[in-house]
Parts: structure tokens; C-alpha cells; sequence
């Protein structure tokens, strides 16, 4: 009896996580599409660059709660931590991948964040810790070593097991996404495809400078040069 609402609980936190609130408040405030500013990400760090600094709010609010409800209610319908945690990572994909704009999303931290909320507040004070030394050093880094160090805070503070495995899924994803970076073109060469990829692995970009990355319009949005990938 609980196998069909189980896979409609799934299916339905792929298409909320799939609603795109940072694209809308993009369109609705500046007119403007996302995925043609600064990294291209349906995220609430192009929101802060290219909208408003006060609209991350609610778009980042928003992003949290998108994963903590479908993961709560499947806590307090009694199916355990690790349909709580299936609906999180579900919520994480219609992020990062949303039916609505073609898969082309954000990267997926809000939902995991909102994930953990229910499954493993501390992780939550973990991973804003990270965020908030990227604000003093490399966001994408910092961010990435947040999750990368996230089951040593699992481990120190004796969290779920459910969340040992969930670590490793929210790596996995952020790997996935970063490389695949919604599609976005590689270079003509091998070499300068593997340092595009190796920046994208490492600094979430295809050139070195973030803060030229970040910022870019639709007028720049051309592929990388090997100048800029370091060839």
C-alpha cells in the first residue's frame, strides 16, 4: 500500500524541486533569463549578482524548504530516513536538473541544505560555515570542501546512517552537475577540453578569474579561449 505513494511522493518532489524560483524572480524583477548571466545556474548566487541582493532571500528560502517539506512529510508518514533521504536527493535533481528549463538548473545545495534541516540540522551549521568563508575566499572551493569534510562532522556528531550515505550521494551530484555544467560547450581541443573539465571540477567555471566568470552577460557568453583556460 505504501509502494504507490512512495513513488508519487518521488515524482512529486522531482517536479517541486524542478520549479524554478530563481529563474522566475529573474524574470519577473529584471527581466531577465539566468542561464544567460554569469555561470548560467538557476541558483540564488546569480540572483545576488544579477537581480538583487535582497531577492536571494526568498529565492534561497524558498530552495531549503523545497526539500524540507517533502522530507519531513515522509518522516512523519513513518517510511523511515532513507525515503526521507531518496525524496531530498529527488527534490536535489529537479533542482539541478528541471523539467521546466530543459535540465538546466542550479547546482543543488539549497535542497541539500533543506535536506539535511530535517535529516541532520548540525550538517546545516557545517556546511553555512563553509559558505560564509567563501565569501572571504573561493565560493566554489569553500563549498566544496563543505561537502567534502561533511562526514567528518556525520562522524564527530554521530549523525544517521542514512546521512553517511547521503554525503556521499550530495558529492556525487555536485561532481555530476559541475562537469556537466548544463551543457555548456567544451573547447575543440583535448587539451584544453581537460583543463576546462579540470576547472569545472575544481573551481565550478571554465576560466580562472571568477569574478569576470560571475559576471559575465549575454554578450560575453562565448566559450573559453585558451588564454583563459590556462593553454
Amino acid at each position: 500500500m505504501k509502494i504507490p505513494f512512495i513513488i508519487v511522493m518521488m515524482i512529486s518532489s522531482y517536479l517541486l524541486g524542478s520549479i524554478p524560483f530563481a529563474y522566475t524572480i529573474g524574470k519577473i524583477l529584471k527581466k531577465i533569463d539566468l542561464r544567460q548571466y554569469g555561470s548560467g545556474t538557476v541558483s540564488s548566487s546569480m540572483v545576488w549578482e544579477h537581480v538583487g541582493h535582497w531577492a536571494v532571500i526568498p529565492v534561497a528560502l524558498f530552495d531549503v524548504f523545497k526539500a524540507s517539506v517533502p522530507v519531513w512529510l515522509a518522516i512523519h508518514n513513518n517510511l523511515g530516513e532513507n525515503i526521507a533521504l531518496l525524496a531530498g536527493v529527488c527534490v536535489i535533481a529537479g533542482h539541478n536538473w528541471p523539467i521546466f528549463l530543459r535540465f538546466h538548473g542550479g547546482r543543488g545545495l539549497s535542497p541539500m541544505i533543506g535536506t539535511l534541516l530535517v535529516l541532520f540540522p548540525p550538517g546545516v551549521v557545517w556546511l553555512l560555515c563553509f559558505l560564509l568563508l567563501g565569501r572571504l575566499f573561493e565560493p566554489p572551493v569553500m563549498a566544496f570542501l563543505g561537502l567534502i569534510t561533511l562526514p567528518i562532522a556525520v562522524k564527530l556528531l554521530h549523525g544517521p546512517v542514512s546521512i553517511h550515505f547521503a554525503t556521499g550521494l550530495f558529492l556525487l551530484i555536485t561532481i555530476a552537475k559541475r562537469l556537466e555544467a548544463n551543457r555548456r560547450p567544451l573547447p575543440l581541443t583535448t587539451e584544453q577540453k581537460i583543463n576546462v573539465l579540470l576547472l569545472r571540477f575544481l573551481f565550478d567555471r571554465d576560466i580562472r578569474d571568477h569574478q569576470a566568470w560571475i559576471h559575465r552577460t549575454p554578450d560575453d557568453q562565448k566559450g573559453p579561449t585558451s588564454s583563459d583556460t590556462g593553454d
